[in-house]
């Protein structure tokens, strides 16, 4: 993992912002169990390491106080991405959503090519769309390899799904797309 890569600690431990400490605590302890290096059936020991630092920073109230505002303002950055992809209209109907996913997959792409990952939780809130309502949608985006899963378990965008996304006229403004800062990374210890 790059050092200055921005991680969404929350989504490594399936928690929300919001959560308390005894949350976190009881979260980590099952998802460390499960993924613990020495468990053969569901061991990872990538995703294990993931999980222990994000433990260890929203464990300890100044760590968390520190990420908590590199994570606010990386969300604002989502924010505005979801303010650019609402330029596509309604996004109530199935090609709608799949365009919007591409969109926004789009724009992250365009802003940093090589660190262009989108996770499921951020997609929920810039698309406002549940998880379990986008599932066949990235499902359908990736059987058709126009959207992949990163090293980091992320979603990007493709190749083929930046040709779509061209090829339909999908993306948003461009001016906005030029112009728009970059998130700021959190520089890992």
């Amino acid at each position: 993992m790059k050092q200055n890569e921005f991680l969404d600690h929350y989504e490594s431990l399936q928690v929300s912002p919001n959560a308390d400490q005894e949350t976190i605590e009881r979260v980590f302890r099952f998802l460390a169990k499960r993924y613990h290096p020495d468990n053969g059936s569901s061991g990872d020991v990538e995703r294990f390491s993931m999980l222990v630092e994000a433990h260890n920073v929203l464990s300890d109230p100044e760590k968390r106080a520190a990420y908590d505002a590199t994570y606010d303002r990386v969300r604002a950055v989502q924010t505005q991405i979801r303010q650019e992809s609402d330029a596509l209209g309604d996004m109530g109907g199935d090609e709608a959503l799949r365009h919007g996913i591409l969109s926004t997959l789009y724009i992250a792409r365009r802003r940093n090519a090589k660190d262009c990952g989108v996770g499921s939780v951020h997609l929920e809130q810039v698309l406002e769309c549940p998880q379990y309502q986008m599932d066949f949608h990235i499902w359908y985006l990736r059987e058709k390899g126009w959207v992949e899963r990163t090293e980091n378990g992320m979603f990007a965008i493709t190749v083929a799904g930046v040709d779509e996304v061209e090829k339909k006229r999908l993306m948003v403004k461009k001016e906005l797309l030029l112009t728009a800062p970059a998130p700021e990374r959190l520089k890992q210890p």
